[in-house]
């Protein structure tokens, strides 16, 4: 069994380009696979590897000025879930394209009990999902705004024209945090007083409340692709996008030119041959597609929700 890492740190960096290369070296040394995205604002990551690389990792990235305090979201998986190391320079660790926006300033943390207090309790609030449209498609909570953007960057304007009442109370959340924490100080900086943002986000939520009041999975950045969040409620909340049933795995068109990322089931994959059309599926630069490969990392949950529905199926009857 392998840990996967998901994890960022906003600290100023003085010279990126040294911090990068050795960190890089450092990580390639160790052994350990993932994206790591650095810039002059700090560090933003995921990685994977044995229980005991991850945690000579982390203890390494805290031992560095400044990072002495990073929180790690960690989840297990049967497999390494990224193909290789990559470790670069970015001009955002996670990309808003607004200058100066520092999260100190952000909103105030929920914890996950929290969260779903507020959730529970009746009172009047606002929640938004500071996702892209493809990850809210397949998982969100109850209730939210789910912005059909494609990117983070294109928030700031969704918000100018959203019409979200300035004495509202904002709830937000996203993946990890990282997005909350660059929208949060948006908010407020627009005149929003009473702003919230997840403490961890989903999975951190997942962990400790056990996904209650969460439909559907989570969209995660690595070749797993989703995740379970409320293990009692593995049910699908979107649909195939070749057969109309419900789905949320993600597969990536087998044409080379095409690449869309779609939703689609394993009925679906077998009779397109991976491939999100026909005019795909006649493309001569259609790559194989394993469907083995890509869909058993998820069989075991649709086993379990289909045990689970027949055995629903049968206590209705008789009941």
């Amino acid at each position: 069994m392998y840990e996967v890492i998901l994890y960022y740190k906003f600290n100023e960096i003085a010279d990126v380009e040294r911090f990068c290369k050795e960190h890089k070296a450092y990580c390639k040394d160790l052994g350990i696979k993932g994206r790591i995205y650095i810039s002059s604002e700090g560090i933003n990551g995921t990685a994977a590897g044995t229980k005991e690389q991850m945690a000579e990792y982390k203890s390494y990235l805290r031992s560095l000025p400044g990072f002495e305090e990073t929180e790690f979201k960690t989840d297990e998986s049967d497999y390494i879930p990224f193909a290789k190391l990559i470790c670069k320079v970015r001009e955002e660790i996670v990309a808003l394209h607004v200058d100066d926006v520092n999260p100190k300033n952000g909103g105030n943390y929920l914890a996950p009990a929290d969260w779903r207090g507020v959730m529970e309790s009746g009172e009047d609030y606002v929640m938004i999902d500071v996702r892209n449209n493809y990850e809210s498609k397949i998982g969100h909570f109850e209730g939210a705004l789910k912005p059909d953007l494609k990117n983070f960057y294109d928030f700031p304007k969704w918000l100018e024209e959203a019409n979200i009442p300035k004495d509202k109370k904002v709830l937000m959340y996203c993946t990890g945090g990282i997005r909350c924490e660059k929208f949060s100080v948006l908010m407020k900086e627009d005149g929003w007083d009473d702003v919230n943002q997840l403490h961890g986000g989903i999975l951190n939520y997942a962990k400790e409340e056990k996904g209650k009041h969460f439909k559907g999975k989570c969209f995660v950045f690595d070749d797993r692709l989703v995740v379970p969040v409320d293990p009692a409620n593995l049910a699908p909340i979107a649909q195939c996008e070749i057969t109309g049933k419900p789905a949320d795995t993600y597969v990536n068109c087998a044409n080379m030119e095409c690449n869309k990322l779609f939703v689609c089931s394993e009925e679906g994959a077998k009779l397109m041959e991976g491939c999100c059309s026909d005019e795909c599926k006649e493309s001569e630069y259609r790559r194989p597609f394993d469907i083995n490969n890509a869909f058993k990392p998820f069989r075991k949950w649709y086993n379990y929700f289909d045990d689970d529905f027949k055995e629903r199926e049968v206590k209705r009857k008789v009941g």
